[in-house]
């Protein structure tokens, strides 16, 4: 692997308002690095804007971030800010979340995850970048039975679009990595929640449907399992990620081997669903959220399966550990805890 240096580095973060892209943002600019980070993301309603917003507020108060207002698949876009900014480090974190919304709107899907991330492909190629990392998913395991889920299984039998767009993205980089000798590293997310983060997550929602006093409704009667990350690890996991580009070499053939690694970034330990509302219903009532006699038994409703979903999702960490000498600390008490606090807070 190529150690890179990100002293007085230009890094263009797309998604930048996301939650992941604002925290890994944030963190960079916090760095003591003079590092420089442009930042684009499209505002779109998919969840509540003013928490993008408040996000970006965070951010803008660095002198070193500059922020653009747009679309990834919008071409002329991202040629301007490549252009004009010259980035040493893209990290593409824009797309179109969620596998349920991806049954009911399935174009979105296609402009975001797959014309956008053409898009900074072809930037990346024009523009020798030193690295390119950019997010994938744990959808891409599909209904894997093998646990926990490692890089090297076979990957092909997406049970949702959202997980058919991630799984194109791998392909097409893997195919820019090779043709170009561009470094990327791709990184399948595990569940990634904590304070700030996207109300579609089921953390989220469910407290948001708990203190109106609705039911919430948990999948496969509580059997699924979720290999939940805390937004810290992702992060700290990112940056290590982007010091480290995957090295230029040749074959046998004299023909250059793709630069082109992939790794999951996954907590390790899978929770049931079960116990997680336990301990979300335990931190809520702590941080004041819920008031203590809350008759949680009335609003929990068993039922089956959805679409799209899978019963569990479990990453194989090892590689990440032996090449980036990382393994995510933070237990789910904890970052529950930590959400729950921020929730009082922001909404209450």
């Amino acid at each position: 692997m190529d150690k890179l240096e990100l002293r007085n580095k230009t890094i263009f973060v797309t998604g930048v308002a996301g939650f992941i892209g604002s925290n890994l943002a944030k963190k960079l600019l916090k760095m003591d690095n003079d590092a420089t980070v442009i930042g684009i993301d499209n505002l779109n309603d998919y969840y509540d804007v003013n928490l993008k917003k408040q996000r970006l507020d965070v951010l803008e108060s660095f002198d070193k971030f500059k922020f653009f207002k747009g679309n990834i698949a919008d071409k002329e876009t991202v040629e301007l800010i490549f252009e004009k900014y010259n980035p040493n480090i893209v990290v593409n974190l824009a797309a179109q979340a969620g596998v349920r919304y991806s049954i009911t709107n399935p174009d979105s899907y296609i402009e975001s995850n797959l014309v956008g991330f053409f898009n900074i492909l072809e930037a990346c190629r024009n523009n020798n970048v030193e690295h390119l990392v950019f997010a994938s998913s744990s959808s891409v395991y599909g209904s894997n039975k093998k646990t926990p889920y490692s890089t090297d299984d076979r990957v092909d039998n997406p049970v949702s679009l959202y997980a058919a767009t991630k799984k194109s993205d791998e392909l097409m980089a893997h195919a820019y990595s090779k043709l170009y000798d561009i470094p990327v590293t791709g990184l399948r997310f595990f569940t990634v929640y904590g304070p700030a983060g996207r109300p579609d997550m089921a953390y989220f929602g469910f407290t948001n449907k708990l203190l109106a006093g609705k039911n919430i409704q948990i999948y496969n009667y509580g059997n699924c399992k979720r290999d939940f990350t805390y937004i810290d690890d992702i992060v700290e996991g990112i940056v290590r990620v982007i010091r480290k580009a995957p090295s230029h070499s040749r074959g046998e053939d004299g023909l250059p081997i793709p630069p082109y690694a992939i790794y999951n970034i996954g907590n390790g330990h899978p929770e049931g669903l079960l116990e997680f509302v336990d301990i979300l219903q335990d931190e809520l009532i702590k941080a004041g959220v819920l008031p203590s006699n809350y008759d949680f038994e009335k609003h929990k409703k068993l039922v089956a399966m959805q679409p799209g979903d899978v019963p569990i999702t479990y990453a194989d960490t090892e590689p990440l550990k032996r090449d980036f000498d990382f393994v995510p600390s933070i237990n789910l008490r904890t970052g529950l805890r930590n959400f729950a606090q921020w929730y009082k807070k922001y909404y209450m």
